[in-house]
């Protein structure tokens, strides 16, 4: 039987179907397959070391390659660092960090105009307008006192409320707008709402009167301060293993402020952001 003939040269890429001597239909590599070749032999690389350096078999490279593979996604980084290309480079994407409009050349062009000088002061002009940026997109901030002399919860060493604190900044929240200072609570005298540790939020309140009955305030009886319920004439405790304190019309007590809630210590700014709020309000400083 006459061997079949094939017409026509074909070129070094085709397949040839040997039933119809015709080149064969054959479905294009995928993107990211022909992407890792032209970057592999563009840089001059054996598939052997592209693998060495990845950490995977020369024969799972050549899978990629050729369509009947694809690399694990937490090989990317890897391989785009063997072949020194980006992530938008090895799937054939625009980097829109690295894009610049007709005005953004335009204004590039003219700086390039400028003297060394002149140049710097731009170069000044454009870290502080960032910074300023930088600023704006702080959350809002609100500047509380911390006392660091605890308000005793329970018999202890006394503690004097000293009017001396440290600046301490708060996420803005309802409870902390409407709050001056943080004391932390001492005893477990107030347990089980106040537990030892504690911070509490505290708005200063200059008139006792304003203090309801039955309310949670920071007071100063004598030398000792604490956090208490406001009674009948007393001081009570939430815990029942504590008597409520009973002062004498003589002695000296004086309200600090209401208790307005336990400071959750997520709501602590973190020092980033102080920077940047500092930075719009420096007279907070």
């Amino acid at each position: 039987m006459p061997r079949r003939s094939i017409e026509g040269p074909a070129s070094g890429t085709d397949i040839i179907d040997m039933k119809t001597g015709r080149t064969a239909d054959v479905p294009s590599l995928p993107l990211l397959c022909r992407r890792i070749r032209f970057f592999r032999e563009k840089a001059g690389m054996e598939q052997k070391a592209l693998a060495g350096q990845i950490g995977v078999t020369a024969n799972a490279v050549s899978n990629w390659e050729n369509g009947r593979g694809r690399p694990d996604i937490n090989l990317l980084p890897g391989i785009c660092a063997a072949l020194g290309i980006r992530l938008y480079d090895l799937f054939d994407l625009d980097d829109p960090a690295g894009a610049c409009t007709d005005a953004e050349l335009a204004f590039l062009e003219r700086c390039r105009k400028l003297s060394p000088g002149h140049r710097r002061s731009v170069e000044q002009m454009v870290d502080s307008l960032l910074q300023v940026q930088d600023a704006e997109s702080c959350p809002p901030l609100r500047r509380l006192t911390a006392y660091q002399k605890s308000l005793s919860a329970g018999p202890g060493d006394p503690t004097e409320f000293d009017g001396q604190g440290l600046p301490l900044f708060l996420y803005a929240s309802r409870e902390v707008d409407r709050s001056d200072c943080v004391f932390t609570v001492n005893g477990d005298s107030m347990e089980p709402r106040f537990r030892d540790g504690d911070m509490v939020l505290v708005s200063r309140i200059p008139d006792a009167p304003s203090l309801q009955k039955g309310e949670v305030g920071a007071f100063i009886v004598g030398n000792e301060t604490y956090i208490k319920v406001y009674g009948n004439d007393c001081l009570e405790s939430l815990n029942p293993a504590y008597r409520p304190l009973h002062f004498h019309e003589t002695e000296s007590v004086y309200l600090i402020g209401r208790v307005m809630g336990i400071l959750d210590p997520a709501q602590i700014a973190s020092p980033e952001d102080v920077d940047r709020y500092l930075l719009l309000h420096p007279e907070e400083a």
